[in-house]
């Protein structure tokens, strides 16, 4: 989900921000390093990329993420503590400081990634803005929506993006918002507006917590690119580095076939000289990071491959039963693509 009603908000603190970042100059992974934990910006509760159960254990496409850096940096996935944010306040408590990293299905952008302080990292998701309705609304597409009354989130781009569509199509509605998710599914599951606007993987997480999921339907399409993956602060080039590949580790470790269950073993018998650099039996590219040569190896022990956190957390092995889609690796007809480590 992309921000943009804390624009101005963000701009009247860039002065004491300047002054902030001086005080936050020392680099995050010893600041991570002496805490001796890791503090990541999760959502308020999305199923499938961050939310903590009955018990406060927390799962997730992006919690692994933060889980996958834990592992990288203290070689323990458990030393990471989460972070509920709206969507109003999650970029301001990373420019603050009070959050190392912010993985939250934030959306990348131009306006994120100059003049606010911050830096995207990698793409864990690529998603689009969609729609659902209720079945008995009788509506069967996006274009059938002029004149309609539509729920979403304050402090995302789904407002702009909802007015550049009706906009462009000539058509027009009438916009509902609240600053949460959980209010303005609320709402619209009473009957407050025609429509429910977010992310698509969101609306199917939603859509599992209703009442009667069956009474309810996604229409078809999409009307925005939302490419999704975790920020830091800039100024942090090793920070940066460090959050960058580990996303571009899980993904080339998919590619490369190293799973949970054979990392230990590949790493004993593997003479593919590209697995010997992902789990650093050659060349210092985790001493080039800060990191151990092993990090990969940790990170992919502790918390599996792209494919297995994807699977575990959205595809088929969850309640979510998404496909991959254009989440697939580039080889397999997606575009989940990650750097070689050479």
């Amino acid at each position: 989900m992309a921000s943009s009603g804390i624009r101005l908000a963000m701009a009247a603190v860039a002065g004491t921000l300047l002054l902030g970042n001086a005080a936050l100059a020392k680099d995050t992974l010893d600041i991570v390093k002496e805490r001796g934990r890791l503090v990541c910006g999760t959502s308020t509760g999305i199923a499938g990329f961050s939310m903590a159960d009955d018990k406060g254990e927390w799962t997730g496409l992006d919690v692994d993420v933060c889980r996958a850096l834990a592992a990288a940096i203290f070689d323990d996935p458990q030393k990471a503590d989460f972070v509920p944010l709206s969507s109003k306040d999650r970029l301001v408590a990373l420019q603050t400081g009070e959050i190392d990293v912010l993985p939250r299905t934030t959306t990348w952008t131009l306006g994120r990634d100059a003049g606010i302080g911050l830096d995207f990292t990698a793409v864990n998701y690529y998603d689009g803005q969609g729609f659902q309705v209720r079945r008995d609304l009788g509506v069967e597409t996006i274009r059938e929506l002029n004149g309609a009354s539509i729920c979403t989130v304050q402090g995302t781009t789904n407002e702009l993006n909802l007015a550049d569509y009706f906009r462009v199509n000539g058509m027009t509605y009438q916009l509902v918002t609240f600053q949460s998710i959980d209010d303005t599914v609320k709402a619209y599951e009473s009957g407050r507006c025609d429509a429910l606007t977010t992310d698509m993987s969101q609306l199917v997480s939603y859509r599992l917590k209703m009442a009667e999921p069956d009474a309810h339907m996604l229409l078809p399409g999409v009307i925005s690119k939302e490419p999704l993956g975790p920020y830091v602060r800039q100024g942090d080039d090793v920070w940066f580095d460090i959050v960058r590949w580990t996303v571009f580790a899980m993904v080339n470790a998919e590619e490369l076939g190293v799973t949970k269950a054979n990392v230990d073993a590949i790493a004993e018998t593997s003479d593919n000289p590209e697995i010997r650099r992902l789990l650093g039996l050659e060349g210092e590219f985790g001493k080039n990071l800060g990191l151990t040569n092993d990090w990969v190896a940790r990170i992919v022990r502790h918390v599996g491959n792209y494919g297995e956190s994807f699977d575990r957390n959205l595809g088929a092995g969850s309640p979510m039963q998404l496909p991959r889609g254009v989440n697939a690796l580039w080889s397999q007809g997606g575009i989940q693509f990650a750097p070689p480590i050479r």
